[in-house]
């Protein structure tokens, strides 16, 4: 599904108003109507109903579902937070009609002494377009909504939450559902956003649906995901589905390789090489069964170095399809120059994670010389260190510090955490749903490292490595928490758990957005 910012909600509406003529007052009225709708399906015992109406096109939209609500039989009373003489266009034109036809309106007038009772509350008050610190009455409002015990339904997006940012706008309303006008606004689907929202309905004010053909931003929905799966043919072998050479671990760092190695066995990939400093090899052999191991000559450090280089090439030159590296491999000086060398070399799509993006925030201009496409999962400390901020920034501008990067580096770019993101060179954006608290253990990046790479290695573009891999492996991680409980789970529990999610993907689908019955 698509994702929209304020900037592109405008222009939708825009374009829909005056190049395809339907008017701003029937785009209104649908809204309401069908958030009336909703009302009514969610709440049926609700029967005193208080809607807050602000002053621009949100307030209008409370104006119709008042009037809807009314000829349904039920007890509206209308809040009005301005004075009548500043309502315009036509949030004034369905005012005058709600006031004609009877309605309720009570106008506050600055004081919180005037509110009715009810037993639902509309947010009318603000609507995508707010982008400053709610402030005043308006502040006093949301704070008291927020501070009684009553359900609220909020009207396209909660009063006082960042349309694009997801952040909080001094004081935000905590809806227990938000109906949401064409698609679903960016701020809406990542923290602390979603925090705010409550049950998202996604309601079709028939817009036309040709204008989000060029939004770049996505949200990973089963649909999505589920299109980007490589069906199997009976008449196909291990060579079929590619080659994966896993560069990885350091001593006391071999279960990073062995993870990573078995997140892309899990996967699907037909053949792992796992390369690791020549020390550690006996280990890796005893660790693992169904990967291929190569001991790579190693510094005096026992880690990868320049006599490592030539060795390693040679390996990626015979026959693999794909290159994973960086979980595990240390952040020495003699690595980070091995780290270099393969990357320049390398001909091959690569995954990489760890120490391998702590060493690259030493040279980032390299990312633009590769040969190949680069797929890069920091987590935000890691993310922190590319982009040289810290981590309180990153999270705080996720989305912009992941398109920016993968812009003007030509990465794919996984930034992992609740809500991964995915960017891509050409500017899109996927948000990811899947995942919970319960990954948050050692070992599960080095699985979605592998898992990643073993999509890479059967033939899977980058983005659609990412998008899958990133989805794939955090549904595995809720299906995994939901059998056997919270906190607890093992990152190999994890791997294990991909191939029967991979089978049974449709089984598991789950409605991230709702649509009204």
């Amino acid at each position: 599904m698509k994702v929209a910012t304020r900037e592109i909600v405008r222009s939708i509406d825009s374009i829909t108003i005056n190049r395809y003529g339907i008017p701003e007052m029937v785009l209104m009225e649908n809204a309401g109507k069908v958030t009336a709708d909703i009302i009514v399906q969610e709440f049926p015992e609700s029967k005193n109903i208080s809607i807050f109406a602000g002053i621009g096109n949100n307030g209008g939209d409370g104006f119709v579902i008042a009037r809807h609500l009314m000829n349904r039989g039920l007890d509206v009373n209308t809040c009005l937070l301005t004075n009548p003489i500043k309502l315009k266009g036509d949030s004034l034109t369905n005012y005058k009609i709600l006031k004609k036809t009877g309605g309720n309106i009570t106008e506050l007038k600055n004081t919180l002494r005037n509110i009715p009772q009810a037993d639902l509350i509309v947010d009318a008050i603000f609507g995508t377009g707010l982008d400053r610190e709610v402030q005043g009455f308006y502040k006093k409002v949301i704070n008291y909504i927020n501070s009684i015990d009553i359900p609220v339904i909020s009207v396209d997006l909660p009063s006082g939450l960042d349309a694009n940012t997801g952040s909080s706008l001094g004081s935000t309303i905590k809806a227990n559902i938000t109906a949401t006008y064409v698609l679903p606004k960016l701020g809406m689907c990542i923290h602390p956003g979603i925090d705010y929202c409550g049950k998202v309905y996604v309601v079709d004010i028939t817009t036309p649906k040709n204008l989000e053909n060029d939004i770049p931003y996505h949200f990973s929905d089963f649909n999505l995901v589920g299109k980007l799966i490589h069906k199997r043919n009976s008449d196909t072998h291990k060579g079929t589905y590619g080659h994966l050479f896993v560069l990885a671990g350091s001593t006391g760092k071999s279960g990073a390789a062995y993870l990573a190695s078995l997140g892309a066995l899990r996967s699907g990939v037909g053949l792992v090489t796992i390369g690791v400093p020549e020390s550690i090899n006996p280990t890796m052999e005893i660790k693992t069964t169904e990967s291929m191991t190569e001991p790579i000559p190693e510094t005096s450090n026992h880690t990868f170095g320049k006599e490592s280089v030539k060795p390693a090439m040679g390996i990626i030159r015979n026959k693999k399809t794909a290159l994973a590296v960086g979980p595990g491999i240390s952040t020495t000086k003699e690595t980070r120059e091995f780290l270099y060398k393969i990357l320049e070399n390398s001909n091959l799509p690569t995954v990489v994670d760890a120490d391998g993006i702590t060493l690259l925030a030493n040279n980032l201009s390299l990312l633009k010389k590769l040969k190949a496409p680069i797929v890069l999962t920091p987590h935000p400390g890691e993310m922190a260190r590319l982009i040289g901020k810290d981590i309180g920034f990153v999270q705080a501008n996720r989305i912009e510090v992941a398109t920016q990067f993968s812009k003007k580096y030509n990465t794919y770019l996984v930034l992992k955490g609740s809500r991964s993101l995915v960017s891509t060179p050409d500017g899109k954006l996927y948000i990811n749903p899947t995942g919970n608290p319960a990954m948050a253990t050692g070992g599960t990046g080095d699985v979605l490292t592998g898992v990643i790479g073993g999509f890479l290695a059967q033939g899977y573009k980058p983005d659609d490595a990412a998008i899958l891999g990133v989805f794939i492996h955090g549904l595995a991680g809720d299906i995994l928490t939901e059998e056997i409980g919270s906190p607890g789970i093992l990152a190999s529990e994890l791997a294990n758990k991909i191939p029967k999610t991979l089978q049974n993907f449709s089984k598991f689908e789950i409605n991230y957005f709702n649509k009204l019955n």
